[in-house]
């Protein structure tokens, strides 16, 4: 586990001409494009510098900067391609360092144990600091964490873990403690930018075999979601596509020149990757935050907002039926009787969702969608039911009035059951003034309609209604 990390590929550095030939033709080159470009310092490395300023927790656990005390067990936080491996693979290039990778999808309580043994003989024999990188520690169980307590705890390891899901979650908090959280920002347009113009000249990377096209760099920035990773494989695949049709043409591009190397076109690109990366996981922190954005737009009736948090749930993958019980939600919420007909809406798009499934049932979705971002916004109900549910939980909830309880059973009448009650049918108004509230909450107003929409006309009735049933009309 521990030194074989770099065994296939030699130190890019040592030797910059075993790196000129075009793809394919070097050993090195069997490599991904996207670890040949790795870096091999933090200078080295694009976007959070926020993460390396002089003194940081990074460069303490490279080794580039000795702080006061020992380096830090850390945990990497953020989304994929955004330099979590490549972090720990530049802390593993630290001098006296023994380096040891897991993988929690492979790796059980037993691996993690022999680390531990193994590291501590290591510090107490030879001096040396075992570094533990464990990629995806979300997957590892309960147990398998608490495994890595004692060496992390005793500093036998300094751990070094990657995850993709927020690790308040996925994370014991025991583990949390020792640890320093760095999170890691998606990388900016001209990072990535600078990575792909690099790869295409660097010797480790495409070594000048190639040509990008501007239109060709731009699909590619465009398409990869900000994850580094993604854009060199895509950029990679794209100049397969160009030097096999640079073999197989009888007379240079256009744009090429004789003997100039082939240019990568927006077709070769758009071959390679033809749909952007969407980040999203079902399960994590993407799910959550993406559906957030999508309620909250609808309740601040951008309606264009919503159909791109709709769209981007739509492409993730995102089960359509909780996209609608999520609208029938909002619907009730956030709507109310501003407009009736929204909650109907919504409901008829679940419905038809059940019955023609996707790729159609986007269609249903966006029309309630549209419905609901435009239609007059009130919680009036949703309040109502809330400060309701908070005094009967605060204990106000006296007796039902006597005339209001059931009196159909035998013995009711003789316990006053239901005598005094006035049928509201009876009344020339339809309406009878009379006590319906226990007595200890006669007057609470709990519904209070808006100003917008339907309810404008309720309110106006409702003071009507409350002014007759109460007795002050």
């Amino acid at each position: 586990m521990s030194g074989s990390l770099f065994d296939d590929l030699d130190d890019p550095g040592d030797d910059p001409a075993a790196d000129r030939p075009a793809p394919g033709r070097s050993r090195r080159s069997r490599a991904p494009l996207a670890v040949r470009m790795r870096p091999r310092t933090l200078d080295e490395v694009v976007g959070q510098q926020h993460l390396l300023r002089p003194g940081s927790p990074l460069r303490v656990l490279a080794g580039e900067d000795r702080g006061p005390a020992g380096p830090s067990s850390i945990i990497l936080w953020g989304p994929p391609g955004t330099g979590k491996t490549t972090l720990a693979h530049v802390i593993a290039r630290g001098v006296s360092r023994t380096f040891v990778e897991l993988s929690a999808i492979t790796a059980g309580v037993k691996d993690v144990r022999k680390v531990m043994d193994e590291a501590l003989t290591d510090r107490d024999l030879h001096g040396r600091t075992t570094v533990l990188f464990l990629d995806e520690i979300h997957r590892f169980t309960k147990a398998q964490q608490d495994a890595l307590l004692p060496g992390v705890e005793n500093r036998w390891v300094v751990l070094v873990a990657a995850t993709t899901e927020n690790p308040s979650f996925s994370v014991v908090s025991p583990l949390l403690s020792r640890s320093l959280l760095l999170s890691l920002q998606p990388l900016e347009r001209a990072d990535i930018a600078g990575l792909l113009d690099r790869a295409v000249t660097d010797p480790r990377g495409l070594a000048g075999a190639v040509q990008l096209s501007p239109e060709a760099r731009e699909h590619l920035l465009d398409l990869c979601g900000g994850d580094a990773r993604k854009a060199l494989t895509s950029l990679e695949a794209a100049a397969g596509v160009a030097l096999s049709e640079h073999g197989t043409a009888q007379e240079p591009a256009p744009d090429e020149g004789p003997g100039a190397p082939p240019l990568i076109t927006r077709e070769h690109a758009e071959e390679a990757l033809d749909r952007a990366a969407v980040r999203y996981d079902r399960n994590g922190d993407q799910h959550y935050d993406v559906v957030s954005a999508f309620i909250k737009s609808i309740r601040g009736s951008d309606v264009d907002a919503a159909m791109h948090y709709l769209a981007r749930m739509i492409e993730a993958g995102e089960d359509p039926r909780f996209i609608a019980r999520r609208l029938i939600i909002s619907a009730a919420e956030d709507i109310g009787t501003a407009d009736p007909t929204a909650l109907q809406a919504a409901v008829a798009a679940a419905q038809a969702v059940q019955l023609i499934g996707m790729p159609e049932g986007r269609i249903p979705l966006a029309q309630a969608v549209a419905h609901l971002a435009t239609a007059p916004k009130s919680n009036a109900a949703y309040t109502a039911i809330d400060a309701a549910i908070a005094d009967v939980r605060a204990g106000r909830a006296g007796p039902v009035p006597p005339h209001l309880r059931d009196a159909h059973y035998p013995g009711a009448g003789q316990l006053g059951h239901g005598r005094g009650y006035v049928y509201t049918h009876d009344e020339p108004t339809g309406v009878a003034t009379q006590q319906y509230p226990p007595d200890e909450l006669v007057g609470t107003d709990y519904y209070r309609p808006a100003d917008r929409g339907r309810e404008r006309q309720i309110a106006e009735r409702l003071q009507i209604l409350r002014g007759i049933v109460r007795g002050q009309g």
